[in-house]
């Protein structure tokens, strides 16, 4: 008997599992919006040094165009004008019909009186109200940098405190601080403030995620985690594309920043109705707790007969084994203390770096392109519908590992291809791009599963939580990466595609888990990986989603 067979009794999935999956997965529709929101929010307008203020433009467009001409020279295209330069005196002559001039014959300048941007494509940025370009550009990846920063430090710290004082409660804490936060970033009135508050958000953004997937699922029986799990992360698929409408809509990163966190508030209302997880209740000798909040389960899924047999005797019977298992003590040495866990730990932390790595470098920089930015955001968004299916797919027919080089491998070699396409030839490089993304995001749907299934029952969660941990630090890293664009275009492209390269290799190394037991001790995972044999038993396809998603899950 299991606590699995405890939910059964109360009903299953019943009524209450269906609102409460259901209210729980609705905030995750802006949650894509709050880790994709820079594209939007840091969005580069076209722009070009101000004229000196002896000056003015024509009112027609034709005019200005010309009147620039003797202000802003060319860049080394000759196609536009320079957009951190300008001509120290005015080249009148530059007006005339058939003039030409290169930009090294006239005396140049920085822009000492700041930028002009238009505002065809955004109305306002932070990237045009903190003057974030020409020698300040890189500052405008750092605020993704800082996010990503926030996310990792609220993984360790809210991934603690929910252990010590219940997933319910710090979900309830995260919706607020969101709320609260993400909505004063946009009264924000320098770009220091703004990082602060992205930061904390971040943090927030993480306390979220972790809390509400635990809440989730330990409300869930055994059969239905794998449907619910799958149905939920459609709901982050479903935020891109709704983050593309309200940025098109908007278009002002003040405005946008207010509406895609206003909702948070009434998740915050609403998250009061939750109940605390049975299970960590139990864990945590709250049994009187534990048995109301059972109750109320069996009561609204009108399962009052067994609400009336609840007992704390009958929920201690069920729970018998996990309460033992709670006295032995594991850490993450144990994660290296062998040959088979060195093995695999070293080639999951990799795999995750590169996957996160990747994946937030080729959806972090979606101008480059050549593409309106809302358009290529919904692109980026629908393409991941077809990727997670062909996950699913290629898991239950080639195996995890195979499915996970092969995903790693095209990601990698599209990402090196796209670097030969010509600039003109845009229609190709979205092309690539979106199959890039797409086989990074069926990476991201492989390790998930993999992960869980490597690491033996004792240690799992303290598994998943070092790849989780390098999962973030790579989102920190990638933002960072596309400053080498301003020494070499193609370089950020070549670190991206190269470490999905390299984390093939590694992913190779690593054992395969389709149809077979999974290991519960760290002797298993030692003797089996020597031995060079599958493991010993082959369980039903069930059992295998039940541990991997049930673990994954707690990430």
């Amino acid at each position: 008997m299991g606590f699995s067979e405890l939910l059964n009794e109360v009903g299953g999935f019943g009524r209450y599992q269906w609102i409460h999956v259901t209210l729980i997965s609705l905030p995750g529709l802006f949650m894509a919006s709050q880790n994709l929101l820079n594209n939007f929010v840091s969005g580069i307008p076209n722009h070009y040094c101000t004229l000196p203020g002896n000056y003015s433009l024509h009112n027609s467009t034709q005019d200005s165009e010309q009147w620039l001409k003797a202000f802003i020279p060319l860049d080394a295209s000759g196609t536009r004008l320079e957009r951190c330069l300008r001509y120290v005196d005015p080249q009148w002559h530059l007006l005339t019909a058939n003039a030409s001039l290169n930009s090294t014959e006239a005396p140049t300048e920085g822009c000492v009186d700041g930028w002009t941007f238009e505002r065809s494509e955004f109305i306002a940025t932070t990237v045009s109200e903190f003057g974030l370009v020409c020698s300040w550009k890189p500052l405008k990846q750092m605020i993704q940098t800082i996010y990503m920063g926030g996310v990792l430090t609220g993984a360790i710290i809210y991934g603690g405190l929910s252990d010590k004082f219940g997933r319910r409660s710090i979900l309830i804490w995260s919706y607020l601080q969101l709320a609260i936060l993400g909505c004063s970033s946009a009264l924000s009135p320098n770009y220091s403030a703004y990082c602060i508050f992205r930061f904390l958000s971040g943090m927030a953004v993480s306390g979220i995620i972790i809390n509400g997937v635990s809440l989730k699922v330990e409300w869930i029986p055994t059969p239905q985690r794998t449907l619910v799990g799958t149905l939920s992360s459609f709901f982050f698929t479903f935020g891109q594309l709704i983050l593309a409408g309200l940025a098109y809509w908007l278009r002002d990163w003040r405005k946008l920043q207010v509406v895609v966190c206003l909702p948070q508030f009434i998740a915050f209302a609403y998250s009061w109705w939750y109940c605390e997880s049975a299970r960590w209740l139990l864990l945590k000798n709250r049994s009187k707790d534990a048995l109301k909040a059972l109750q109320r389960v069996a009561r609204i899924n009108g399962k009052h007969e067994a609400m009336e047999k609840l007992t704390v005797e009958v929920l201690h019977s069920h729970m018998k084994k996990e309460m033992e298992s709670q006295k032995s003590t594991y850490t993450a040495v144990d994660l290296v203390r062998t040959r088979a866990m060195r093995r695999i730990s070293v080639c999951l932390v990799v795999v995750w770096f590169a996957t996160s790595f990747a994946y937030y470098g080729i959806v972090m920089d979606m101008q480059k392109f050549g593409v309106s930015i809302y358009l290529i955001q919904i692109i980026f968004g629908a393409v991941d519908f077809p990727s997670k299916l062909l996950a699913l797919g290629m898991l239950s027919v080639l195996g995890r590992r195979i499915t996970q080089a092969m995903c790693l491998f095209v990601a990698g070699s599209v990402v090196f291809a796209n670097i030969l396409v010509p600039t003109e030839m845009q229609t190709l490089r979205t092309a690539l791009a979106c199959l890039g993304k797409g086989f990074i995001s069926a990476s991201f749907t492989t390790v998930y599963l993999y992960t869980g299934e490597l690491y033996p029952t004792v240690i799992r969660q303290t598994g998943m939580g070092l790849v989780s941990t390098m999962a973030r630090v790579g989102s920190m890293a990638a933002p960072a990466v596309l400053i080498l664009d301003e020494v070499l275009p193609s370089l950020p492209s070549l670190v991206y595609g190269g470490a999905a390269i390299i984390a093939t290799g590694f992913a190779c190394f690593l054992p395969e888990t389709l149809n077979i037991n999974l290991p519960d001790t760290i002797d298993d995972v030692e003797d089996k990986w020597c031995e060079h044999t599958a493991f010993h038993s082959t369980p039903t396809s069930e059992s295998v989603w039940r541990l991997g998603l049930n673990d994954r899950d707690k990430i």
